[in-house]
């Protein structure tokens, strides 16, 4: 995809080099970053609640397998940093008015442990009835690549935890290394396993 979208700036100049490049980068960081952050905070998630670990290794159906994939995501929610947008109008959200003109910030992984949506948020359940998460986004703004994102993911997680059963962390959980705030994709810096 990164050599199309060159060869097209490059062969017919419809694209500046600058928008082909954000272009790209855009493409890396969400068609790559996002989904190997997911599955290294999956995994982590996965090996701190063995017991969900071990439900995921006897998943048998595709809808299961999504089900509990869904899960991961909203729990996980590694996309940071929240929605920037501007209000058009005035509106009221339950008790608040936003008024036309106010700065807003949509943060979607605060929204995925919303009480008020999810039961008892901060649990991983992985049969836990599928919820609408907003890790991809919402609306015109959802992510592109959010088919690719949860196909690799319904493919690795059940490869993972059926082909390496007592995969775990190398190192105690306090070691672990996560990456900074403001980074835009929440993840580890590293996850050393063993089995």
């Amino acid at each position: 995809m990164l050599s199309e979208l060159a060869n097209e700036q490059v062969a017919t100049g419809n694209l500046t080099q600058h928008d082909a490049t954000l272009i790209g980068m855009l493409m890396l960081l969400g068609g790559f970053d996002t989904t190997a952050n997911t599955i290294s905070l999956g995994v982590l998630a996965l090996t701190e609640h063995r017991d969900q670990f071990e439900i995921l290794r006897q998943l048998e159906t595709p809808e299961e397998i999504d089900g509990a994939v869904e899960e991961i995501l909203r729990y996980t929610a590694v996309p940071q940093g929240g929605r920037r947008r501007v209000a058009l109008a005035d509106i009221e959200i339950g008790d608040v008015v936003i008024r036309a003109g106010d700065g807003l910030i949509l943060a979607g992984d605060l929204a995925n442990r919303d009480a008020s949506v999810v039961e008892d948020p901060d649990r991983l359940d992985l049969r836990r009835p599928a919820h609408r998460h907003v890790t991809f986004g919402h609306g015109p703004h959802q992510c592109l690549g959010m088919p690719l994102a949860r196909l690799e993911l319904q493919i690795a997680f059940p490869a993972l935890v059926r082909r390496i059963p007592t995969l775990r962390p190398a190192v105690a959980m306090d070691r672990i290394e996560f990456r900074e705030p403001g980074t835009g994709v929440y993840g580890v810096k590293e996850l050393p396993v063993t089995w």
